[in-house]
This record gives C-alpha cells, structure tokens and sequence, in this order.
C-alpha cells in the first residue's frame, strides 16, 4: 500500500517532494527543521502542561495591575449564558439575517450601555477601548471638519499611540494637556489654551489614568468649544454620574471589566455610544426593535456604516467590526448583577483602593496616593526606592506589583499605578505590605 506521501505526490502528478518545491530557489531553502521525534498525545498533553506550570497567574498570586484591564470576579452563570454554542460561535454577525437571539442580546448589551453613559445610542461594541477613542476622533472631524483633538497628558500611552496612528489619515493634530500636580485631574489652565477654532473634541477620562475622578467635568465641557468625548470605565458608571448628564457627545470605554476575563491581555470590548443627532456619523452596527408582518416584536439590523454595507466613500469606518461574544459576555454580567450588584462592586472597588493606599502610606519609604482627591479602584504609589527594585523584589516575594510609570511619566519620579478589585483578600494585601516593608 501507498503511503500517505506517495499517495498524495501520485494525486498532484509529482514524482518527488523535491519537485513540490521546485519553484523555490535554492538559495532561500533550508534542509529542513530540526524538531524532535513525534510524540503521542497523552505524551504531549503532559509535556504541555508542564510547560505550562512554569507561569504565574492571578489564579496563583496576587496581582495589582490595572492601566485599563481589571482582575474582576465574573459569576459562574455569566460565563454559562456566554459558553452557548449559539452565543460563542458567533463572532461578527454581519448580516441583517442573523439570528433573533442574537439581534436580541446585542440589543440588550445597547440598551445597558445607553443608559450606563447618559447617551440616545451605542453600537454592539468595537475592538477595544482604544480603538474606540481613535474611531471617536474620527467621528468628531467628520461632524465638525475641524482637525485638532485635545486629549490629557495622563492617558496610557498604549491608547495614545492608538489615537495617534487613527488620525494619521485625515491629518489630525493631537494636542496633549498637562494634569494638575496635586490633584492628578486635567489642568484646566492649559486646557483653555490648547483648545482654538479647529479643535473638534476634547477628550477626557473619567475616572482618569490615575485612577482620579474628575472633579470638574461641567467646567471641562464649558471649556470645549465643539465635541467633548468621555472615556469612562463602566463599571464606574454605576456610581459616576453619567457622561450624558454633563454634556457629553460621544462616550467610549473598555469594556472588559463588565464580566470579560483579562486574557492576557485579549480579547476586548470597545463601548462606543453618542448623542442621537450624530448617530449617522457613528461606526458600526446599531440594532433596532420593530414588528415583523404579523405585528410580533422583532430585532433587526438597524443601521449599519461599515463600508461592507454601504458605499466605501460614505462609510464611517471599514475596521470597526464588533467584538459579539464579548459584548454577550457584558450584557450577561450586567443582567446578573442588576443596578444593586453594579453598584455594590463599584464602591468596594473604591473603599479597597483607599484601605490599601492608606497601608501602604504608612510604610516608611512609600507615599500612596501620591493624589489627593476621589479614587476609583487604583491610585499612584511613589517609592524612596528606585521602584524597578522593588518590582522585582515583589515578583520574588509572589507578588505581582503596579504598573511603572517613571519612563512615562519622569515627573512623577519613582512611581507606580497600583489597582485593586473585590478579588483580593485581606491575605493579599497584607502579602503586598509585608513584601513593601522587607524591602531596602
């Protein structure tokens, strides 16, 4: 019998494997990968997971790492709703046919997210937080044709990038504004300078990256002479008021802290709502409720920008597909909860964020928070020591720290963003301080 190889050369009428690769150079060509012999899968699997136990996770030590993506506890029931075949096997529903329970879900993830942010309308979710911001820059120079957008200077410099990159194309101008040194919010000072006659939006984060509220929000919006855009972190919204109720005209946020898992690092969920006279500027997909022919409630796709459905020239976006499993994940994770449960997670993210600042101030080389003001669930810590010392002396200890912020921002000198959620016990936090106070 024929192997495998034979067989399959014999049915691409080639003699040998060299005259598979005969159009390939010989100069570019490798005698072949040195990988070791084949092994069975019970072999594998164990070799795998080996490997595997080599990495540390929040599931095996504490960690205090924020900057955008938050270790949240996500009930059991969310993650059954979302692990549905019809649910998990439907990443971008494009087509207006797709099915009721879907259009139906998606509809409900808007109507939470409408009424978290203030807004008349969202769509059923983008990428990630940060592609949401670039898309909303975006969306500001479409409905003004001005091409300046003001952003604050305490922003993660990842979604900085993003937004720069997004407002290459139109040629917009980014112009960063200063925080206060005291207080950590936007400097209104040197806002009311950077904005002009082309600024199309003023972008503000609320809480900012500091984990600070920001106290001056109508004064903020006073101050913008055009749009004024709210990255907001939903789970904030539950106590926040909302952006809408101040003036805002487009809302963004990750929305990975309603029930998605960190992931390293993905997937995400991009929250993206506005204002209902710009709903026709915004990108993605809005699903709507209607009756069918026979007076039934029925979904329907309800307004769609991306270039795959319209015309390129009038499209709002060709890269704003949604992330649908996610935004199913955050519907589920806010129908669970309900208003209370929201409410409850988020002012025991701020009573832990204080309790452990207030811990970690009272340790003779640390000041935390080195802000006075408001906290959401994370605030900046500032060492005597140099703080890459004491990362390290941390992950020793089985402690993952915060995030460095001196390369970033020098000002701050030796200092980090350190955040906690209702996953941590008071074992972790006095694992944390026990491990600061070791340190020299």
């Amino acid at each position: 019998m024929d192997s495998e190889e034979a067989a399959m050369l014999r049915a691409m009428g080639l003699k040998s494997i060299d005259a598979l690769f005969a159009d390939i150079p010989e100069a570019v060509r490798i005698k072949g990968l040195d990988l070791p012999r084949g092994m069975g899968e019970q072999d594998v699997v164990r070799h795998v997971t080996s490997i595997l136990r080599k990495n540390r996770s929040a599931e095996t030590m504490p960690t205090f790492l924020g900057a955008g993506l938050y270790d949240h506890f996500v009930p059991a029931s969310v993650r059954a709703i979302a692990s549905r075949s019809e649910f998990y096997s439907a990443y971008t529903p494009y087509q207006p046919e797709v099915s009721q329970g879907i259009l139906q879900t998606l509809w409900e993830y808007q109507s939470f997210i409408c009424e978290l942010t203030g807004m008349d309308a969202a769509n059923t979710s983008m990428y990630d937080g940060s592609t949401a911001l670039g898309e909303a820059a975006l969306m500001a120079h479409r409905i003004t044709g001005k091409r300046e957008i003001v952003v604050p200077r305490a922003m993660h410099w990842d979604r900085r990038a993003v937004l720069s990159s997004n407002a290459v194309g139109p040629g917009l101008k980014v112009i960063d504004v200063g925080y206060d040194a005291d207080n950590g919010t936007m400097d209104l000072d040197s806002l009311r300078k950077a904005v002009g006659e082309q600024t199309a939006a003023v972008y503000v984060e609320n809480p900012n990256f500091f984990g600070r509220f920001e106290d001056e929000l109508p004064e903020i919006r006073s101050i913008a002479p055009s749009l004024l855009i709210v990255g907001a972190n939903p789970l904030a919204l539950a106590i926040a008021k909302a952006p809408g109720d101040f003036g805002a005209d487009i809302v963004i946020g990750e929305g990975q802290p309603l029930g998605n898992a960190v992931n390293f690092g993905g997937p995400l969920v991009g929250i993206f709502a506005c204002r209902e006279e710009h709903v026709r500027k915004m990108p993605g997909r809005v699903i709507g409720l209607t009756q069918d022919a026979e007076g039934r409630r029925a979904f329907c796709m309800t307004l769609q920008t991306r270039e795959q459905h319209i015309r390129r020239e009038r499209a709002m976006s060709n890269i704003c597909t949604n992330e649908t499993l996610m935004a199913v994940i955050s519907a589920a994770y806010i129908a669970v909860l309900g208003s209370r449960g929201l409410r409850k997670v988020a002012l025991d993210n701020i009573r832990r964020a204080r309790l452990l600042a207030e811990r970690i101030d009272r340790l003779e080389s640390f000041e935390a928070p080195v802000f006075q003001g408001g906290h959401f669930n994370e605030f900046v810590l500032r060492s005597e020591i140099p703080y890459a010392r004491v990362h390290k002396a941390l992950l020793a200890a089985g402690v993952h720290g915060g995030l460095p912020l001196t390369g970033h921002f020098p000002d701050l000198k030796e200092a980090a963003l350190f955040a906690t959620t209702e996953v941590h016990t008071e074992a972790d936090y006095d694992r944390l301080v026990q491990a600061l106070e070791e340190i020299r």
